[in-house]
């Protein structure tokens, strides 16, 4: 036989059979890997990696899932937003002398029958959803549709070999024999509409669940349940975003009954996936998972070392957009880009260090809606995950910001704060009047001043709470100080024009986002040195002022350490200490005029 049995793209199911049989036609001992890989992952890590796969591998989201197939190669980007425990499969069983496996999919390709040579492996399955206030730019419709295209480019091109015709059930072509482009697909799909085309349609016709599991599924969201294998638990946690490349299955023969129990599901008494109907939310088999950081979602950016010269040129020009921003308030800026810049980098007992949450005050509803819009969408085009919160007493009441368990149904319930690392939340607290607040608006008082001063979320599990760690940026605008939300940085605001909203190019954009995603991760140093200085300095800080405490000196060095990030410096200099000191000295000055 010539060439590659089973296409990794177009076939992926193949390869891992044809790679499964293979080690046991070597007489490979079943025992000894026992559910675990048998070199398949090898395979695609080299098709992905090795012969630069992966850009051909279609994103899958709400857009395209009505052209993807079946049973093919697909990537899927979401935030892990429940774990849904281990289920129990037949992974692999005798067919006369043949052993076969089920690994990577949900329903078996041959009759298993009533063998009794049957191996049950376990996965594990959690819920992804796309990841909360994920912003349009940094997804490139382009590629995924160009990844798409070439998919069905090269489906066509593949030949057709004896052991594929043999192995029908595995063809991608539909059964009147059409091949083509996504765009001829979709003509020829008017007529008979393919089941990723109906699968769409059940998503986007639907309404929103009536019951207190919300599956976050609309026309804008594709949420999806992903099986993992060979991965220790250490490797997923909650809320963290990934990107999985796997087998994308809606097989319209696995059907979900929750009457009827199969013994094979799932290690739990109720079925987990009775709540996950195949027809609303798409399986993927992982094969291969990473970790995404802010920097894996920019489109374009540009490949380049953070060097000092570089760094500086990009940081006055991002400068000069936030001054615009804010209505030539240069200050502000400095204290934004600080505030943009900063990440939990360590937590120290209960402190979160290098967070920097910021309070502008001096703001009504008349300035807000001027220069609150236009700051939110200058963040928006500048971070990948952002979220708006309104902060009123309704809005209190009703909320709910905390996810919680739902014991009935066995799921984690999303929550406003259930957010991924790294997003960036404003909150509007100039709507908010006098009012009473009842049970739920004093807890959800309580929760976000919680995420502010420990940067910890407080899930319910009804008869007990559990810390989740969280790195979320917050945004205060506020008429006077934040009574409800005591934030590390408050700065009155004081425009001297109306705020810019001039079109900025987007190689701008581009180089600032590239700024703000690389910088923020950078390691940083104070030297022996230095550390005396700046002890000195404190020491006769606190001497002048009796009310400076330890949060206050925790405040000065993480701005020192976000000075020397914003200007591409590993370590802090004195010119940058007394840079941070003097903006500290305007700040307190401009705390003491009067409104």
């Amino acid at each position: 036989m010539v060439g590659v049995a089973y296409d990794c793209l177009a076939n992926p199911l193949g390869a891992v059979r044809s790679s499964f049989e293979k080690v046991m036609a070597s007489d490979s001992d079943l025992a000894s890997f026992d559910g675990k890989d048998w070199g398949a992952i090898d395979l695609f890590r080299n098709f992905l990696f090795d012969q630069s796969g992966l850009s051909q591998v279609p994103i899958l989201n709400h857009k395209t899932i009505k052209w993807v197939q079946p049973n093919t190669l697909v990537r899927f980007r979401g935030m892990i937003q429940d774990m849904l425990g281990n289920e129990f499969y037949a992974g692999a069983y005798k067919d006369g002398t043949v052993w076969r496996t089920n690994k990577f999919m949900d329903v078996s390709r041959f009759p298993m029958g009533s063998s009794s040579d049957m191996r049950i492996w376990e996965r594990r399955l959690i819920y992804c959803v796309p990841v909360p206030g994920q912003n349009s730019w940094t997804e490139s419709e382009a590629v995924m549709y160009r990844s798409v295209d070439c998919e069905f480019q090269q489906r066509d091109k593949r030949p057709r070999s004896g052991d594929e015709a043999i192995d029908s059930m595995d063809s991608l072509v539909s059964s009147d024999g059409f091949q083509g482009s996504p765009s001829a697909k979709k003509m020829r799909e008017n007529e008979h509409p393919s089941q990723a085309t109906q699968f769409q349609e059940s998503i986007t016709g639907s309404a929103c669940s009536s019951s207190s599991w919300e599956l976050n599924i609309d026309r804008d969201s594709l949420s999806c349940i992903v099986k993992i294998y060979d991965s220790p638990e250490s490797d997923l946690k909650l809320n963290e975003v990934f990107e999985f490349v796997g087998v994308l299955t809606l097989d319209s023969e696995f059907q979900v009954d929750k009457d009827e129990y199969d013994e094979f599901s799932n290690g739990f008494g109720e079925d987990a996936l009775v709540h996950f109907p195949p027809n609303k939310v798409p399986r993927l088999h992982c094969l291969i998972h990473r970790k995404l950081a802010v920097h894996d979602l920019l489109q374009h950016s540009p490949m380049m070392e953070p060097k000092p010269d570089l760094v500086k040129g990009i940081r006055e020009a991002l400068l000069r957009h936030l001054t615009a921003v804010l209505g030539n308030d240069d200050l502000a800026a400095h204290f934004m880009l600080f505030h943009l810049l900063s990440r939990v980098n360590s937590r120290v007992d209960t402190v979160a260090v290098g967070k920097l949450s910021l309070n502008l005050t001096r703001f009504s509803k008349e300035s807000v809606s001027v220069f609150g819009t236009q700051l939110s969408l200058a963040i928006k085009n500048l971070l990948p995950f952002t979220h708006c919160l309104p902060l009123t007493v309704e809005y209190l009441n009703t909320a709910s910001l905390a996810p919680r368990k739902d014991y009935e149904t066995n799921r984690l319930t999303t929550g406003v704060l259930q957010l991924a690392e790294g997003t960036h939340l404003m909150i509007d607290e100039t709507q908010l009047q006098s009012g009473t607040l009842n049970s739920v608006g004093v807890e959800n008082a309580r929760l976000l001043k919680y995420l502010m001063e420990f940067q910890k979320v407080e899930y319910d599990f009804k008869y007990y709470k559990m810390e989740i760690p969280a790195d979320i940026q917050l945004l205060i605008l506020s008429e006077g100080k934040s009574n409800i939300l005591p934030a590390d940085l408050v700065l009155p605001f004081q425009p001297s024009s109306v705020g810019s909203s001039e079109t900025v190019p987007t190689e701008a954009l581009e180089a600032w986002r590239w700024y703000l995603a690389i910088l923020r991760s950078l390691p940083h140093s104070i030297d022996s040195e230095m550390q005396k200085v700046i002890e000195n300095d404190l020491v006769e800080a606190r001497q002048a002022d009796r009310s400076l405490g330890s949060q206050d000196f925790s405040r000065l060095l993480t701005m020192g350490r976000l000075m020397s990030l914003s200007l591409g410096e590993a370590c802090l200099s004195l010119e940058q200490w007394q840079m941070v000191k003097e903006l500290e000295r305007l700040r307190r000055a401009r705390l003491q005029l009067k409104t």
